[in-house]
């Protein structure tokens, strides 16, 4: 009789401390889950920004990671860097105001090009001939694995004079780097190594 009162001393003491280690372990659990929770609540949070209209109205607005947009700035970057550049009316001042808004966003290389044209009479026989020049940029590859990132640019160049229409097949490469952001260059990229690998005649229309 005083053995199995023993036994069953024994068996209750395992059977509680059994009761204990899982309670222990659930706690744990619960405990770690909490912490998960509340980490990931207080990350979700510092994504949102609360913004005054006027000190008025609340909006919220949404942070992003800066990097997540960088391809698409590139490639704004880029396009508008070529819409200065390659875009002429037969008006000296437009030129040289295109000209110097266009050389903001690239390095000497850009300036070389156009002081190379300059010299050829290129723009005098723009404003002489009353031309006017447009481009149409069809797309923007870049290799964003390597830094700094390799662009080409694949575009259409009109040619407008009072008889025809010349278009002209453009395509062009350059380096990208990071640079500071500012009112001249809100994309924060510099356009280094400037240079045109095709510009050929595709069509002339008659006009």
């Amino acid at each position: 009789m005083e053995f199995k009162t023993l036994r069953n001393i024994e068996n209750s003491f395992r059977q509680i401390r059994l009761y204990a280690i899982v309670f222990a372990v659930l706690c744990t659990g619960m405990a770690a889950y909490a912490v998960w929770r509340s980490y990931s609540f207080a990350e979700a949070q510092r994504q949102k920004i609360y913004v005054l209209d006027n000190g008025k109205s609340l909006m919220l607005a949404l942070a992003q990671d800066a990097s997540i947009n960088r391809p698409v700035e590139a490639r704004e970057h880029v396009r508008r860097f070529h819409e200065l550049f390659f875009t002429l009316a037969p008006d000296k001042n437009a030129i040289e105001g295109n000209m110097k808004r266009a050389f903001n966003l690239a390095d000497r290389s850009a300036f070389d090009y156009y002081k190379d044209l300059s010299e050829k009479g290129y723009y005098n026989r723009v404003i002489s001939g009353n031309v006017q020049q447009r481009i149409e940029i069809d797309s923007v590859a870049c290799n964003f694995e390597k830094y700094p990132y390799a662009v080409r640019t694949y575009a259409r160049q009109y040619i407008i004079r009072s008889s025809n229409v010349t278009k002209r097949g453009l395509v062009t490469s350059c380096f990208l780097v990071n640079s500071v952001r500012s009112d001249n260059n809100p994309q924060g990229f510099n356009i280094e190594k400037f240079s045109v690998v095709e510009n050929r005649d595709i069509e002339v229309i008659e006009r």
